[in-house]
């Protein structure tokens, strides 16, 4: 007896058919998710690299050249030893100079030094609060004591020009009131500001030899010994 294949019935093959729409259907959706992901997480690199790209600047700073020459008659912060001083110089707090500690003046120390005052560049330097300012304190093992404070002014002593021309930067030493933190005077300050920012720039050399800067420090104490009001080109 000959077997005969006969069809499956109807409702057996629409199950196969669905199941068959069913894997299909899950596998596009499954497509369809992974295509999002991935668009989401190249637009969210899209959006950092910009930002990168469009971040602010960095903050440019102007730096100036400043000589603290001595101070005279401070207020004597040390009643057992001596009174060893230095000098905190600065324009903003975020950017300061040191000088050297001097060992052997007491209160009339001397420094002869040169700092680099750094400041922000967008800092209007006619403006009432810009100042250079300069706080001495008294070295000690334990904690740092403060003797006074002086300020003077950016539009006072920075007039601009060309740092090589002698004209436009002649010397210019000047004696300010040193105050104390409650507010008394008490001793002075002997410092110099070059005009441009920079003390005069040899055209030969475009810097300072040791003979020329121990000659121009010595013309500057000459100056101060006379009251600072005289200047020398």
């Amino acid at each position: 007896m000959e077997e005969h294949f006969l069809p499956k019935p109807i409702s057996s093959n629409i199950n196969l058919e669905w199941k068959a729409l069913k894997v299909f259907y899950i596998a596009d959706v499954g497509r369809q998710l992974i295509g999002k992901a991935t668009d989401h997480r190249h637009r969210r690199m899209s959006h950092t690299s910009d930002f990168r790209l469009t971040k602010p600047p960095a903050d440019r700073f102007k730096e100036i050249e400043v000589l603290i020459i001595s101070a005279q008659d401070l207020k004597n912060v040390k009643h057992v030893t001596k009174m060893r001083t230095y000098a905190v110089v600065y324009v903003e707090k975020d950017h300061v100079a040191k000088t050297h500690v001097d060992d052997h003046g007491g209160v009339n120390p001397t420094w002869n030094e040169v700092v680099k005052v750094r400041f922000n560049e967008g800092l209007p330097e006619n403006d009432v609060l810009a100042a250079l300012n300069v706080d001495i304190y008294a070295h000690g093992h334990v904690r740092e004591k403060p003797v006074g404070s002086a300020r003077v002014l950016l539009c006072d002593v920075l007039k601009g020009g060309d740092a090589s021309e002698p004209l436009d930067n002649p010397i210019q030493c000047l004696t300010v009131q040193v105050w104390r933190p409650s507010g008394r005077p008490h001793g002075l300050l002997n410092l110099w500001v070059p005009p441009t920012g920079r003390f005069l720039i040899r055209r030969e050399s475009l810097s300072f030899s040791v003979k020329e800067t121990k000659e121009e420090v010595a013309a500057a104490e000459e100056v101060v010994a006379e009251g600072g009001k005289r200047e020398v080109g």
